[in-house]
């Protein structure tokens, strides 16, 4: 009986066959002299399995392959890494696509930095120092990833907190640190999954994206649409709770520029004191309601409330002006104006709010904070003696 393998690599495929002899071979130089198998997850309709079949035969390590036929593939290629997750023979996994754009040469480095200790998830990242997220390709596409990232680290401060690339589809991981019972996937982002569902010790290695030789993409529109329905169903709690304060504040907002409008103060000078109002009710309620699980890592108090205050000032003298232009030009109420440009602000508001605001302060932040609690109470006593 073969010993187990000392890491799995995971290779989730659809219709990839091209990619299998290449991917393959740097695989077994990267891991030369460790003891590794290959899992592919296969999704295809092609010949993929086949050809995993065909290169198996002489491969210099083992390479087996899963292959989930139609009506069996739950959880899109999320659902495929747990299939593969479940089924490997390591305890060590990495999980990397089939599609030669993640470059396997990181293979060793992801190891042994998971060898150093201290971690349960290695994560190859786009966004950190030395790392180039350049084969995503178009502009677009790296400015909806950027985009998406920060969304996804709004929604989930505290566990991705010191993650620069949450949604990498290449990532080392301890699989006895994973409850794969728990998993729900749904899409393409498992990594997340993982995360979000667990509370894991993590660390990064730069990555250089490069960019598709064979295969489909498998990050369509529909995809896109299942990511954000995902990633809503994992977060309801905290930006639910933010957007009910915010839109009661949008409803204060527009109630109040209707009552001082109707008053006849200029539709201006009555959005800027409903702003203002609805700013400071909105940032005690986020306290009371949505951050107070992170309050005790960030700054103080006033910090927080100035932060936020000059934040939302410098958002409303954006927001404002374009409401105006559009009352303006567009000749539309000034209440649907105000309507129109609130929706907006509400996602960076959010954003801001949950990664610079509530940002847990740094061990050397917290140290000093520590420090000084600790001589006023060297003080008080000296004063009760």
């Amino acid at each position: 009986m073969r010993p187990a393998p000392e890491v799995t690599v995971i290779v989730p495929t659809r219709d990839e066959s091209p990619n299998v002899a290449p991917l393959v071979a740097l695989i077994t130089a990267a891991l030369a002299g460790r003891s590794a198998e290959v899992l592919f997850v296969d999704d295809s309709d092609d010949d993929t399995p086949a050809e995993i079949a065909r290169v198996a035969a002489t491969a210099g390590l083992p390479v087996r392959v899963l292959h989930r036929p139609r009506g069996a593939r739950d959880g899109g290629l999320g659902g495929a890494v747990t299939a593969g997750l479940a089924a490997a023979g390591a305890e060590v996994c990495i999980v990397m696509d089939g599609d030669l754009q993640h470059p396997p040469a990181l293979l060793p480095r992801l190891l042994e930095r998971f060898e150093e200790g201290g971690v349960d998830v290695v994560l190859a990242s786009r966004y950190v120092h030395g790392g180039d997220g350049e084969g995503l390709g178009t502009r677009l596409r790296v400015a909806v990833s950027r985009v998406s990232t920060a969304v996804t680290k709004a929604m989930f401060p505290r566990r991705l907190h010191g993650v620069s690339d949450p949604m990498t589809g290449f990532f080392l991981v301890d699989r006895r640190r994973v409850d794969l019972a728990a998993l729900r996937p749904n899409g393409f982002k498992i990594l997340l999954e993982i995360l979000a569902r667990g509370d894991h010790r993590t660390a990064e290695i730069p990555m250089r994206f490069d960019r598709r030789r064979d295969g489909i993409s498998k990050a369509t529109l529909r995809q896109g649409a299942a990511f954000l329905a995902h990633l809503g169903r994992l977060r309801f709690g905290k930006m639910s709770i933010f957007a009910l304060i915010g839109a009661a504040g949008a409803v204060a907002n527009i109630g109040i520029v209707w009552a001082l409008t109707s008053l006849g103060m200029d539709y201006v000078w009555a959005a800027i004191a409903a702003a203002e109002t609805t700013i400071v009710a909105n940032f005690l309620l986020q306290e009371r309601f949505v951050f107070a699980d992170m309050k005790g890592q960030a700054a103080g108090f006033w910090q927080r409330f100035a932060t936020s205050f000059t934040f939302n000032n410098v958002e409303a003298a954006i927001r404002i002006p374009l409401m105006a232009l559009m009352v303006e030009t567009w000749h539309i109420s000034s209440v649907l104006a105000t309507a129109i440009t609130l929706a907006i602000a509400f996602l960076a508001r959010f954003v801001f709010h949950s990664l610079v605001v509530y940002r847990p302060r740094r061990p050397a932040e917290l140290a000093t904070d520590t420090g000084a609690v600790r001589i006023l109470q060297q003080l008080e006593d000296e004063r009760g003696r």
